[in-house]
């Protein structure tokens, strides 16, 4: 079924104000449907889209961290790949491979499932650090590049990778590397009562999902929300953030650059999502935590007194305290 939406009779790379905050509304209530009680979550995967970024859900089984993810992808008309991570999973069934044709007497590439634009990584943290890099480069550069020559990907491309914590067993930590890759990190949590008991009453079928935007409807947001305004005193105010994760005694690592315009790109997709044209210092301020949280490490004294995603979190809600928000 193709959508044929609103936004697609409008002037390339302009997307009308009513249309727009109608149809990412009309997004939103759709995810809402199927990850019930949860808006904040939907809003900020939401953010993760339309700022290009990639989202990582950490949470423990049986939240909707799957649900979130497919949820998402069937809600834009485009291709979806779910790929459940292993520990014997290879490179190649991530990227693709090369092999001979002997037919044509010449090599041709196969192209694997990351070539897609909406690709679960369910339970990353199950395969070797070895595939685990395989998406490093596609994460980052929207590119793979197998035996000498680079394939691109297509936009829009999104990566929502699940994973339990870390403390389970049969799993391997991301690496900073890879954690750097992702946007945002979400935690889903448990539902409230009255959501929890819709849960139940759904059973297990979930919801139908039909899609409300198009592939180039997305890329259309990505664009507009690229152009929000922010103002140099919000740039200095999230450059004192990242500064301060830096120097600060608790943390061993700090925020990298690349994650200070991550926080950028965000507060500038929130500010979309919310029907304005400029940032606020409430979208960094909302935002500081799932985009710094996962780049950051603690010390290992913090580490061994309680989980590092707690010790990260609790660090950088002291650090807003104490910056200076401008008015």
């Amino acid at each position: 079924m193709l959508v044929r939406s609103e936004l697609a009779m409008a002037e390339p790379h302009l997307i009308p104000l009513a249309p727009a905050r109608s149809k990412l509304a009309e997004l939103e209530a759709v995810l809402e449907t199927a990850l019930r009680g949860k808006r904040e979550v939907v809003r900020l995967s939401l953010v993760c889209l339309f700022a290009r970024g990639h989202l990582l859900v950490e949470d423990v089984p049986g939240v909707g961290k799957t649900t979130l993810a497919q949820a998402l992808a069937r809600s834009v008309e485009c291709d979806f790949h779910r790929l459940q991570f292993t520990a014997d999973m290879l490179p190649g069934d991530v990227v693709g491979v090369t092999v001979y044709n002997a037919r044509s007497g010449e090599f041709e590439f196969k192209r694997g499932p990351i070539f897609t634009h909406f690709l679960l990584a369910d339970e990353i943290n199950r395969c070797s650090p070895k595939t685990q890099s395989a998406l490093l480069e596609a994460m980052n550069e929207m590119q793979v590049t197998i035996d000498g020559h680079t394939h691109p990907l297509r936009a829009p491309f999104l990566v929502v990778a699940t994973q339990n914590p870390v403390e389970h067993h049969g799993t391997y930590p991301l690496p900073e590397s890879q954690l750097d890759r992702f946007l945002l990190r979400l935690q889903i949590g448990y539902p409230d009562r009255t959501s929890e008991r819709d849960i139940v009453r759904q059973g297990q079928g979930g919801v139908s999902i039909e899609p409300v935007l198009s592939a180039n409807d997305v890329v259309r947001f990505q664009e507009q929300a690229a152009r929000v305004r922010v103002d140099d005193s919000l740039v200095d105010y999230l450059l004192t953030i990242a500064e301060r994760t830096r120097k600060h005694e608790a943390l061993a690592l700090g925020v990298s650059p690349r994650g200070a315009q991550a926080l950028y790109r965000a507060a500038q997709a929130l500010a979309m999502i919310e029907g304005r044209d400029y940032a606020l210092p409430d979208d960094i301020k909302r935002l500081a935590v799932p985009v710094f949280a996962h780049r950051v490490v603690v010390h290992s004294r913090l580490a061994l007194a309680q989980r590092s995603v707690d010790a990260a979190t609790r660090t950088l809600e002291e650090i807003l305290t104490h910056v200076d928000v401008p008015i």
